[in-house]
Parts: structure tokens; sequence; C-alpha cells
């Protein structure tokens, strides 16, 4: 009830503004809400700050081009838009802050699991075993669950209902993709050598 009152406040359609005006102001208003928010905001909600025919892809698109040259961009990750820093500079954020990447402390074995879940998930501990040939500790599944790299998925049908384990939102994010999708494909990585056939 609230959310629906706080968005009946909102004069989303604009109808007192000239058109080109009225755009701009839905333009900063996306910009606003996607520089508050923490995580990737989906079309749903950018959908509640605009009129009703305004079209979200278009808006974001419009605004995308106002920051070339920018030091940041919109990036479609996670089923929703973000902003983030252009990756050119890195290098100067790392020298200037104490930012912490979250994925720095995974060792390679780190990554090489939560690359495994990404790509057979939904996955258990045993199954895992059977791509590493040895034993995943719980631990290492604590670590990646912790840092929201990964879920619990469904239980497995086999005997026990052995946990499974999926890939996050926060994965998506963290590696910039915007699905599953966007994953490498195998072949490409059993090319490059990242990946045994």
């Amino acid at each position: 009830m609230a959310g629906a009152r706080r968005t009946a406040e909102l004069d989303r359609e604009l109808e007192a503004l000239p058109p080109e005006l009225r755009w701009r102001e839905w333009m900063h208003r996306i910009e606003a809400v996607l520089f508050a928010s923490a995580t990737p905001v989906p079309r749903e909600d950018l959908a509640r700050v605009v009129g009703r025919g305004a079209s979200v892809d278009l808006l974001i698109a419009d605004l995308a081009a106002d920051l070339e040259g920018r030091a940041f961009e919109i990036a479609k990750v996670g089923g929703g838009w973000v902003f983030r820093t252009r990756p050119v500079y890195a290098p100067a954020i790392r020298a200037a802050a104490d930012v912490g990447d979250q994925l720095q402390d995974l060792s390679e074995f780190d990554i090489a699991v939560l690359a495994a879940v990404a790509y057979h998930q939904p996955i258990t501990r045993h199954g895992l075993k059977d791509i590493f040939g040895k034993e995943i500790s719980r631990d290492l599944i604590g670590r990646l669950h912790d840092r929201h790299l990964i879920g619990t998925g469904p239980r497995s049908p086999r005997r026990g209902a052995p946990y499974t384990f999926v890939t996050t939102e926060q994965f998506l994010v963290a590696f910039g993709f915007e699905s599953l999708q966007d994953l490498p494909d195998r072949e490409q990585l059993q090319d490059s050598g990242l990946e045994k056939s």
C-alpha cells in the first residue's frame, strides 16, 4: 500500500511539460534511480518513474548517449541496469581508494569451482567432486555463498535429496554478465586451453 501511495504522489506523465522537457525529466529520473541503487534495477522498476507510454529502453539509450566520454556508463547486468565505472579507469580507482575486489581473495580453484557451478547448475557437491576428482569442501562452498556468488538450488532427486548450487544475480553483476547466456562458449574455453576436452 505504501509503495502504491509513493508512486501515486509522483507525477509520472508530466503533461504540463513540453515533450522534449518531459523526455529529459524522465531520463533524469532513471539516472537518479540508477545512481541511488547498489544493485541492478529491472525495467519494471524503472517504468514506475516514467510515463505510461515512455519506452524505458529508449530512455536508457539516450541516457547512455549523454554519458559518452564520461568515466562511468550504464550497463545491463543481471536482468537490470546499473551505473559502473568504465573498465579503463579501474587502475585509477585501485590506486586512489581501498575498494577491495570481492573476487580478488578467491583462489584459482575457488574460481574454477564457481565456473563449474555456472556451467553445470544446478549441481551438487558430489557432481563437483565428479568434475574435479576430489571432494569440494563445505568451506569453499561457504566462501562462494557468503559472497552471494552462489545460492542453494532445488534438492537433487538423488538418494538423500542433497542440496544443489546455482549462481546468483550477484555472480552476474560481479562478472558483468547480463545473463548466463553471456558465459563464454565451452568450445572457446577448450580452444584457449582453459578447459580440458
